[in-house]
């Protein structure tokens, strides 16, 4: 039986996920091999809009059916959806107190053309690792792992539609917060643009 946590990779993962890393750091892999998942956080984020929550998602080449490998999964670009994601990024978080902190290293994401997701992920989230200053080690699975320790295998957690999912819902500021009160378990960038340096206490 497999004893190494597994967990999945996400696009921009939310808060809680980086409280799970904490929490199963070092011992743990990131899920390679499974079949893709669709309608997850795999190539979805959710930020905080002026008008409330807004799932912002990385399309993918038609014809990737759920027996695809994540490793597999290529990305499309039909349209310019990078050009609209940074615009929803600078429109939700521009007046945050730390966007300008981060733009300059976060921008290349969505200028570089990447052409698997799991690869664009993968340097995305080892990107939010360094800022947010942890000690984490990103190692994919080598293979697809069936027996896996039912307390170790969190490759199926934190749906969209299942906000019983969520691991960490401490509060803190986010810029539209007046309007629509705190929204809990959005994107990391959501925690990283409000709270800088600070994000790491907060995990």
């Amino acid at each position: 039986m497999q004893n190494t946590a597994i967990l999945p990779l996400f696009y921009l993962p939310p808060v809680g996920y980086f409280s799970l890393l904490q929490k199963v750091n070092p011992d743990f892999l990131i899920e390679k091999h499974e079949h893709l998942v669709k309608q997850t956080y795999r190539n979805r984020a959710s930020i905080y809009s002026p008008n409330g929550k807004l799932d912002i998602t990385v399309p993918l080449v038609k014809g990737a059916k759920t027996h695809t490998m994540m490793k597999d999964i290529r990305i499309s670009y039909d349209f310019n959806w990078q050009r609209l994601h940074w615009l929803s990024l600078e429109s939700c978080y521009r007046s945050s107190a730390y966007f300008e902190f981060y733009e300059d290293e976060l921008a290349p994401f969505y200028n570089q053309k990447f052409e698997f997701l799991f690869d664009y992920n993968s340097q995305l989230l080892e990107w939010i690792i360094k800022k947010l200053k942890l000690t984490i080690s990103v190692n994919p699975t080598p293979e697809y792992f069936d027996d896996v320790n039912s307390d170790l295998d969190y490759r199926g957690i934190m749906n969209p539609k299942k906000m019983e999912d969520i691991v960490n819902n401490k509060q803190y500021f986010q810029v539209f917060e007046d309007r629509h009160q705190f929204l809990p378990n959005l994107s990391i960038v959501d925690l990283l643009f409000n709270q800088g340096p600070q994000a790491k206490l907060y995990l």
